[in-house]
């Protein structure tokens, strides 16, 4: 996201070599098999583990900043890249009907999808800065990043149904429904915190009423001694 970016944290060991790779543009890479590692067609096959496990952890940072921004934010006042208009009316140009809010994953990495999204994403190819890269989408968009909930995409196709999703509202729920949490939070701590007043006023009544009993009875005690010192003069 151009808007909110990550800087991806340094990766130790045998991925250091992977995370620099993962770094470098496309037309970096002279044969077929490096190149396609970055373009959006690796993102419908499988990927070598050691590629795969470092662009996870790449992709998977991008995911967590953008899940919190959808979270404290009403998305509908999100802005992911600087050419938002243009993405989501060249998306819903090409893909009028295609549903968002809950995808079908045949209608992103299907032989027929692909043939339809590949002039779509090289459209932006020098207009959105690393449109290619792999990036984790969610296919129900009122629920979070779980492994069930999750494919990978290349960056522009993200930011085409994400923009969808949050101009058209289907984004909100995620929001709502945090919101809704803290809210309850809030209001459980309130009331335990009520509880907790309660709880010291009625031990200060009791110590108060002890108090006043513990005088109460040396009263008692002084006024049997004068009765006693009456008593005793009288006699």
């Amino acid at each position: 996201m151009e808007a909110t970016g990550v800087t991806a944290e340094p990766v130790s060991g045998e991925l250091v070599s992977v995370a620099h790779a993962l770094s470098l543009p496309a037309e970096s890479y002279g044969n077929d098999r490096d190149l396609e590692i970055l373009t959006w067609h690796s993102f419908f096959t499988p990927l070598q583990p050691d590629i795969e496990m470092a662009w996870a952890m790449k992709a998977m940072q991008h995911a967590e900043v953008y899940y919190k921004l959808i979270s404290s934010v009403d998305p509908q006042f999100l802005k992911l890249t600087k050419v938002d208009d243009q993405i989501y009316s060249e998306f819903r140009k090409n893909f009028e009907k295609l549903r968002i809010d809950v995808l079908d994953p045949e209608e992103l990495k299907s032989e027929s999808a692909k043939e339809k999204w590949r002039p779509f994403c090289l459209k932006f190819d020098g207009i959105v800065e690393d449109f290619n890269y792999g990036t984790l989408l969610r296919l129900d968009c009122s629920q979070g990043y779980t492994e069930e909930n999750t494919i990978f995409a290349p960056r522009i196709q993200f930011f085409a149904i994400e923009i969808a999703r949050n101009r058209e509202g289907y984004n909100k729920a995620v929001y709502i429904s945090v919101h809704d949490k803290e809210v309850e939070k809030e209001g459980n701590h309130g009331r335990e915190k009520a509880d907790s007043g309660r709880a010291e006023e009625k031990g200060a009544k009791r110590e108060g009423e002890k108090v006043k009993t513990n005088k109460g009875e040396e009263k008692e005690k002084e006024a049997n001694k004068e009765i006693n010192k009456s008593s005793e003069t009288a006699m």
